[in-house]
């Protein structure tokens, strides 16, 4: 079992706190993994084991407000594009000048962001349930409609106070399927910790929506469940009209917490993304499949610019 280091550092004036698979390990590939709500870095540790032994450093943070991150003072901390520059502060902080970049749900938008934003520092990305910023937020009425809870999460004080309960409007109601919710709950009681784990909700929804978001240029692979009853299917696959870069997506079956609820699926579905990513285009081409046994009529790839060929 690898053994991961809690490592902490200053940014913003904040402590912010971050697993390692590998400290000290310069010479290995990097790979960033991104939680989302209402999960903490630990949510990766059946990736790490896999990607450690694949010869990866993995870093897990855990996001402004959560896990053993300090909780910010203000509102405006929140934004989205700042909790990327912490990401981004992180890296430098451990001298790393690249990394393969892997988020899910808020983490997989902050990867998105990231990777946009920051295009020297990425060398791909992989994002689970949540598309592009802005494809999702162009999404039908549909996405709107099963993305309801946003809305109530925007009630400061309100929506804590119902969300920590057991109510029909309690977290363990309003996500239902999450397969670690007594954890969640535990940890989203402590005094604060609600409020700051939503705060991203309130201080990045409507300026990261509402922005066109930039175009990645890194090889990114989409990967959206079946089962997800919080996000449909077009925003993922929309987003390859933002991806410059070599784009695969994949559906898989299953719910929303695809790490958790099937763990080596996803970790080899990342290994291979990277691994594909890092033999570049020209060797690429002749590999750019998905893994054995992912039938074809849930996979394309496709490449926008570049020698790679599309594949529908």
């Amino acid at each position: 079992m690898t053994q991961m280091m809690r490592g902490f550092f200053e940014h913003r004036g904040l402590t912010l706190s971050y697993l390692d698979s590998a400290p000290r390990a310069e010479r290995r590939p990097t790979v960033l993994l991104l939680h989302g709500f209402p999960d903490t870095a630990e949510m990766w540790l059946s990736q790490v084991e896999m990607l450690h032994r694949a010869g990866y450093r993995c870093i897990a943070p855990d996001t402004l407000g959560c896990g053993h991150s300090d909780m910010a003072p203000r509102l405006g901390d929140y934004h989205a594009l700042q909790i990327a520059g912490d990401h981004r502060a992180l890296l430098a902080h451990l001298g790393i000048g690249q990394a393969h970049v892997v988020g899910h749900d808020w983490g997989a938008v902050l990867g998105w962001l990231f990777a946009g934003h920051f295009p020297q520092q990425t060398l791909s990305l992989v994002a689970m349930s949540v598309g592009h910023p802005t494809a999702y937020a162009r999404s039908g009425p549909g996405q709107k409609r099963v993305a309801w809870y946003t809305c109530f999460f925007l009630l400061g004080g309100f929506a804590d106070r119902l969300l920590a309960g057991e109510g029909r409007l309690s977290l363990r109601r309003v996500f239902r399927g999450h397969p670690r919710m007594d954890e969640v709950l535990r940890r989203l009681r402590e005094p604060g910790r609600m409020t700051a784990a939503l705060r991203i909700y309130r201080a990045a929804i409507v300026p990261v929506l509402f922005k066109r978001q930039p175009q990645v240029a890194a090889p990114t692979l989409g990967l959206w469940s079946e089962g997800d009853i919080f996000l449909l299917e077009a925003q993922m696959k929309a987003s390859a009209k933002f991806v410059d870069g070599p784009w695969r997506y994949q559906r898989l079956q299953g719910g929303h917490w695809m790490s958790l609820e099937q763990p080596e699926r996803i970790g080899a579905l990342i290994l291979d993304h990277l691994e594909l990513a890092s033999q570049g285009p020209a060797r690429a081409l002749s590999n750019a499949c998905l893994p054995a046994g992912d039938n074809d009529q849930n996979a394309t790839l496709r490449k926008t610019r570049g020698p790679w060929r599309s594949r529908s």
